[in-house]
Order: C-alpha cells, then structure tokens, then sequence
C-alpha cells in the first residue's frame, strides 16, 4: 500500500474479528477513509469468489500452511499470479500440484523468501561470487528459534500467557501448533536453503541430487505445557503426543558435490540463530557472532569480525550488496530489518516488467501498467 505503483483491491480472510479489522485500520492510514476495499469473509472459502473478479494481476498468500498450495493453484487458474508464504507445500504431491499447474497455466509461483534479501547474507553473497571463499564445499542454514510462546498462547493474547493452541488459541497457535503435533521433519526448511541455495546455483546448472534428514525425541512443547504459564501436568494439552522432533537435521547432497546441512529447531529454549555457515577452499563465514576466517588475511586459527556495513574498514561494508547500497533507504523500517522491502519489490517489479521472478524457475509474463 505504500507503493504507487499497486492499488490493493480486496482482500480476503475469514477471521472477521481480529485480521479484517487490522486490515481495515492498515488500508485506512493508507488510502483515507474514502477508498473501499472488497471484503471477501464469508468462511474459508470465499477467496474463490475474489479471484473471480477479473481485476487481479497478483495476490499474496499469507495464510496458515496447510492453505498455501491449494491456493496458489487456484491463483494460477484464474490466470493470477500468487506470491506465497513459506513454507508453500507441505508434502511431496503438493510441490506437484505447483509444479504441474506452474506448467500448465505458464504462471510462476514466487516463493516469498525474505531471508535472500537479509543484508548480511547478501553481503556473503556477494563475497561468494568474487570468490573471498574460494570453492564453495559446506552450507549450513536452518532455522533456530524459540517458538514457544507462538506456539502456545491464552486465547487472549497473541504471544504465550497459557498453554492452549487449536480451538481454544488465537493467530498462529490457532493453527501451526497441529503441525507441530502430527508432523515430524523440516517444517520451515526455506530460510537456510533459499540464501545458501543462491550461492551454489542451485537450479541454475546445480540441483539437489539426495537429502537424509533425522530428528531427535520430542520432548520441548510436552515440558512447557507442564511448567509453562497457566498449565501443568493435569492441563489437557499435557496428553497431546507431539510427533515433530525437537531437533531435526538434514544433510543434502548436490550434483556440483556440495553438501548442505539445514536444522529446525523450535520446541526449546535458545536465542534465535539462523545457523548460516559458508565455508569454501579459502575460508568460511558463519552467522553466530558474525565470524569470518580468510586464509591469508585473517591471522593463522583466528575468527575476525565482519563488521558493521557502515564501518569502512569492515567485511560487510567492502562487499556491500549492490542492491542494499542503492536500496537500503526505501528499505528502511520495512519488516525484518528491511529485508521484507525487497522480496515484496522483487515480486512486483518481476511482474511489470515481464521477467522471471526470483528464487525459482518460472515463464515470463506480459508486463501491466498498474498492479492490482
């Protein structure tokens, strides 16, 4: 809404007492109290009824999970393009239904992966490319957050205050916590591959050629349902077996022979790490304490500090993104450190002009004037 390039013409949700009225107070401050947006909020369904409307060139999916690959195909048969959360699918025969429908509608799917544009990360990028590291050989990514308090809250407030999720829960408890309960795997494995993917080329002449993925005893959501606000071992919920493991690492092979280990750790207490490793022939950078070994500059078996982009003497500043160099002002106070800027940027300018959207293979598309 703060582009004037897009003009959002209805949104759709059925949650009427809480994201409809938020909406309405954001669409507001943005368009004055004059400008109508179509309300679509007749059950779980209704977005049906909004992509039929014949005024829609993209619509953004940010709905729980299980939501995201039906509506994206339902997008892309109604000739719309969809920029979907993550994690998009949620087993095999859903990365089909996109892949299938991608290919038969020649619309893309855009993965919103706001993590590619970490500035940070786009720096190492960077660094990559002109070869600081030498050979790419290890990538490690995942995502390391204690995830607790969303997971469970009272029904009131959003964040923690009591152990309920499902029914009796509100936002992401309402739904995410089930996923906790009957899967067990990787469930949000796009934060660590999608930058490292970058790196490495994958689906430009490199792809994943094999992938084992193991996963510890689940013990951390059961222990904070016992000890946790407002619970104990006689609260319903301590009878819930949750399947998802509280640890789970994956280790993926490439066709070029690089390897990638990702982890999904969010059932613990733990400060939040993305885990960011990239380590070549002449070094490594690693996310946690914004470490850097490069062998002939850094002394012998010692971590340096990459710095701060505003400091002229520091990693980050010499091998400063493009991008963020020419964008990090119209970035600023975006969501995520700025980072939610430039996916949503990607997306639409991808769109306007007619060109493949970013993090995944896709057939171009006519450029429009204005996006809706």
């Amino acid at each position: 809404m703060k582009r004037s390039d897009v003009d959002v013409v209805a949104i759709a949700d059925p949650d009427t007492e809480r994201a409809i009225p938020q909406c309405r107070k954001m669409i507001e401050k943005a368009y004055g109290t004059k400008k109508k947006v179509a309300e679509y909020t007749k059950g779980p369904e209704d977005y049906l009824n909004m992509l039929k409307r014949g005024d829609i060139d993209a619509v953004i999916i940010a709905t729980p999970w299980e939501w995201h690959t039906p509506q994206a195909v339902a997008c892309m048969k109604a000739g719309i393009t969809p920029a979907v959360e993550v994690c998009g699918a949620s087993d095999v025969q859903e990365c089909w239904d996109l892949v299938n429908t991608s290919e038969a509608t020649r619309i893309p799917v855009f993965a919103m992966e706001n993590v590619c544009y970490r500035r940070d990360v786009m720096a190492v990028l960077n660094m990559a490319r002109q070869g600081l590291f030498g050979e790419l050989l290890h990538l490690q990514g995942g995502y390391q957050h204690d995830l607790r308090n969303v997971k469970f809250n009272d029904g009131k407030q959003i964040y923690g205050g009591g152990v309920e999720f499902g029914e009796k829960a509100i936002s992401e408890a309402r739904w995410r916590t089930n996923h906790s309960v009957h899967r067990n795997g990787d469930l949000y494995p796009t934060h660590g591959l999608g930058p490292v993917g970058t790196m490495i080329d994958l689906n430009r002449g490199n792809r994943l050629v094999s992938l084992t993925s193991v996963a510890t005893k689940a013990r951390g959501l059961h222990k904070y349902i016992v000890e946790g606000p407002n619970g104990g071992a006689n609260h319903p919920n301590a009878k819930v077996e949750f399947k998802l493991g509280d640890i789970v690492s994956s280790l993926i092979k490439t066709t070029n022979g690089e390897t990638i280990m990702l982890s999904h750790d969010t059932n613990l207490p733990r400060p939040y790490s993305l885990n960011f490793r990239v380590q070549g022939t002449n070094g490594l950078w690693m996310d946690d304490f914004d470490s850097i070994h490069i062998e002939g500059k850094s002394k012998p078996h010692t971590w340096e500090k990459t710095g701060d982009p505003k400091e002229a003497d520091s990693y980050f500043a010499k091998y400063e993104h493009p991008l963020w160099a020419k964008y990090a002002n119209d970035a600023s106070g975006a969501g995520h450190g700025g980072m939610d800027w430039f996916v949503i940027n990607s997306f639409i300018e991808s769109i306007k002009r007619g060109t493949p959207t970013s993090w995944t293979y896709t057939i171009s598309l006519p450029g429009t004037q204005s996006l809706r």
